[in-house]
Parts: C-alpha cells; structure tokens; sequence
C-alpha cells in the first residue's frame, strides 16, 4: 500500500514510470542476509532480474556477490563495485568476447554448461596466461512445476550437464591445463513455490556429488541457484518469501563436508516485490460485453503478462467507486498486449492511477521500445 504523502507524489510525475521502495528492499535483504549469516552460506544476486543502478548499490552494499548471464552483466557488476572475487557467470552460450571480458576481471567461477564451452575457456585462458575456475552446471532433471519457459532443470531443457556426460567432462577437464574445476551448479527454474522441490533438489546433489567423490573429484563449492517465489496474488500481505523455511530444508537436506561452500543465486525474491509500475488510465472503452480500460503503461514496459501469461496484482489508487469488472489493457499494437481480463476494480476512469504491483523483477530490466514508445523511467521511495 502507499501512503498518501506517496500517492500525492504520484499525481504530479509523467506516468508510466516504475517505483521501488527502497525500504522493503532493505527489509528483506536483512532477513535474507540474516538467513546466510545463519548457516554461513553465500549468495550471488542475479542480476537479470534488476539491474537498476540504485538497486545493485544497495545490494552491493549488503555483502552480496552478483550473479551474471553475459559478458555486459559482468561488466556491469564490476563497474557497480561488485567484489570480483564472488562474480559467478553462467549462461549455455558465452561467446570468445564475453569469455575474455570475465576473464579480465578475474571472478570466481565460471559456471560451465557444456564440454565446448569448456575447451574454449581452456583455450582462451592459456592464450591469456591466466587459469579460469569453473563450477559444471549440472541438469538434475528435475521438473520445478513453473511455467514452461522458467523452468531449467529438465532432462528435455537446453540448460546444464546431464549425468551421462560425467565421465567425459572429467576427462576433458583432466586434460586442461587453463581450467580448475572447484564447484557443482543448480538450477531448476524460477517462481518455484513448492518448498517440497528444493528438499527433491538437495537429495539430487546429494546424490551426483558423491558421483564425482567416487571418480576421485573434490567439489569444493555447491551452488543451488536460485528460483524461490514471490506472492503475487496477496503481495501487501506477503511482501517477503519465507526465507526461513527455505534455508532450513537445505541445512536439512544437503549434506554437506566441512571443507565445502554453499552458495545461492537470489533475484526475484529480493527485489520483485520492492518494484511497482504506476501508470495512467487513458480511456474507459466499452466492449461486447465487457470493459476496457486502457492503460498509458504497455507490454513493452512490462512484458511478463504478454511472455508468460503472468499475473500481476493490481489496484486503482485513486477510485473508491463500486466494484466493476474490466480488462486491463495498455497502447501497444498487439492482442497480447494485456495487463489482466475480468478484473474487478474500482469504478475506473480516464485519470486514474494504477500501480501494477510486483514488479520489481523482471520488469524495467525486460523493457524495450517497441511501436517506438519511451522508457519508463524511475522513481524512489528515498
């Protein structure tokens, strides 16, 4: 919710525009480093999902390692002050330029998704005198039950190592002189809200790394990525992901040696619920038997619902009219350009604000200038 000195605030900027608030950001970071502190575990904020300049400071500030899934994420992290030593890189496509760039920089590990990728690595290391650590991202094939295209840790999915090729890649490994392999890396998907799959995940580590113990492999760090959910039907009454219970089924669950580091890729759950994108109402149009109202906001600045057929919270601020139902649409030229259908709302006009909540992830840093339209710009609560 906003308060009125907010929504005042709001009625005299340019909609659209994405807002964050800075002190439910730094809420739940307390609790999430909190929870690290807990079980010395380490975390690498992914950056895909906000790379907002302010939001990555903050974040840098709170201690936390950047995540990245290609060359220009690298550079970024290093240009927003991110410690070189907890940059971890991923990604099943690393072209030779942006290999060289994490290289140059000298970060943690490389999460390496295929024998290729890590052959090139060796290559290019050797031709740069340097020596790259690599962690293999491996395919668990496991089914998150996400929506299709977040989900990553199938048998059938493009991303990672399946078990089949273990032998090969230690070979591989065993015959490069460039390469180091410190580390295993999990990813099963995003917008995960069945605890009961990071609990299947930690038994599947479990499990593969003691494969690589037998062939005579020491795994020193153990990444399981990240993918916890966010509430997005009730997010006012649950702004932070229970973190708690989260962790707790991992120190359960995961054995773990004492000479190995835990390691997490967190996004979506830090910021998601932090961001909001406040828009307009352009016009109230009367359909075959229902209502649109026409937002200024579109899916080039949100495109979540248009992609994934998201879901997003959304309430007028400024009408306290009866309840009406509408589809909620925005000005782009495209069907799919639609917010929600059959919404009860407030009885909504031309003037209105809305706030589109949960959207701090996957949001601005989504954006693009489709039909031509401006970015939306930002906004802080501080």
């Amino acid at each position: 919710m906003f308060d009125v000195k907010t929504l005042d605030r709001f009625k005299t900027l340019e909609t659209p525009f994405y807002f964050y608030d800075l002190s439910l950001l730094k809420k739940t970071l307390d609790l999430y480093t909190a929870e690290l502190k807990k079980y010395n575990y380490h975390a690498h904020y992914a950056l895909k999902a906000n790379a907002n300049d302010k939001i990555l400071e903050i974040i840098k500030d709170y201690g936390l390692g950047a995540d990245c899934v290609s060359g220009n994420e690298v550079a970024l992290a290093l240009k927003s002050g991110f410690d070189p030593s907890k940059i971890v890189y991923a990604g099943v496509g690393k072209s030779d330029r942006e290999i060289i760039t994490a290289l140059n920089g000298d970060i943690f590990t490389f999460n390496c998704e295929s024998i290729p990728e890590i052959e090139i690595i060796n290559q290019l290391s050797e031709k740069m005198g340097k020596k790259a650590s690599i962690s293999l991202r491996i395919n668990p094939d496991i089914d998150a039950h996400t929506h299709k295209y977040i989900s990553t840790g199938r048998s059938q999915d493009k991303f990672g190592i399946s078990h089949w090729m273990f032998d090969d890649v230690i070979n591989t490994i065993n015959s490069c002189s460039s390469v180091t392999l410190t580390g295993l890396h999990f990813h099963v998907g995003s917008q995960i809200t069945d605890l009961n799959v990071f609990e299947m995940l930690s038994l599947r580590i479990n499990e593969i790394v003691g494969r690589f113990r037998d062939k005579g492999v020491r795994i020193e760090n153990i990444n399981l990525g990240g993918g916890l959910g966010i509430d997005y039907k009730s997010p006012d009454e649950n702004p932070i992901p229970d973190f708690s219970s989260y962790f707790s089924i991992i120190d359960k669950k995961l054995h773990r040696e004492p000479y190995q580091q835990i390691h997490f890729e967190p996004g979506r759950a830090i910021v998601a619920q932090c961001g909001s994108l406040i828009t307009r109402v352009l016009y109230v149009k009367m359909g075959k038997g229902r209502k649109f109202a026409i937002l200024d906001a579109g899916m080039n600045d949100l495109i979540r619902p248009a992609l994934y057929q998201a879901s997003h919270k959304i309430d007028n601020l400024t009408s306290s009219g009866r309840s009406m139902r509408y589809d909620v649409v925005g000005p782009v030229c495209e069907s799919s350009d639609k917010f929600a259908s059959n919404l009860m709302l407030p009885e909504t006009k031309r003037g209105d604000i809305l706030a589109i909540k949960s959207a701090g992830a996957y949001g601005q840093v989504m954006a693009m200038r489709y039909n031509q339209r401006d970015l939306a710009p930002e906004y802080y609560s501080e």
